[in-house]
C-alpha cells in the first residue's frame, strides 16, 4: 500500500515538473535583467513583501489576489514573474497558461536570489 502512495506522489510531481515546464521559462538573473524592461513584470508575493523590496519596475498582483486579478496582464505582451522563491510564480504561471497567455518567464532562484536594483518603501 505504500508502495501506491509513493508511485502515485512522484507521478504527481513528475506531470507537475512537465507541465511548468511547458508553461513558464526559468531565467537566469542576466537574462532576466536583459528581457525584463521590455515585459510586464509582476511581482506575485504579498503586499507586505513587496513593499520590504521589490524589483525596481515591478508591479504586484499578490498570489492570493491572482485569479481576480490576472486581467490586469495583457496577454499580447511577455510576463515576467517572480516571488520569494519560485513556488508561487510557477502556480501563476500554470494559471496563466490555462488562460492562453504564451509568453510566461519566471526568475530562477526567485527573489531570494536577486542581486540587481531593488526598491523599497
Amino acid at each position: 500500500m505504500l508502495g501506491v502512495i509513493a508511485v502515485v506522489v512522484i507521478a504527481y510531481f513528475v506531470i507537475t515538473m512537465l507541465r511548468l515546464r511547458k508553461a513558464v521559462s526559468n531565467l537566469t538573473q542576466e537574462q532576466f535583467i536583459e528581457g525584463y524592461r521590455k515585459a510586464q513584470l509582476i511581482d506575485v508575493r504579498e503586499p507586505k513583501e513587496f513593499e520590504a523590496g521589490h524589483i525596481l519596475g515591478a508591479r504586484n498582483i499578490p498570489y492570493s489576489q491572482f485569479r481576480q486579478r490576472y486581467k490586469e496582464i495583457r496577454p499580447d505582451k511577455p510576463v515576467y514573474l517572480y516571488d520569494q522563491n519560485t513556488g508561487k510564480s510557477s502556480r501563476s504561471a500554470l494559471f496563466l497558461k490555462k488562460k492562453d497567455y504564451t509568453q510566461l518567464y519566471q526568475l530562477q532562484g526567485g527573489f531570494r536570489t536577486w542581486t540587481g536594483k531593488v526598491k523599497s518603501k
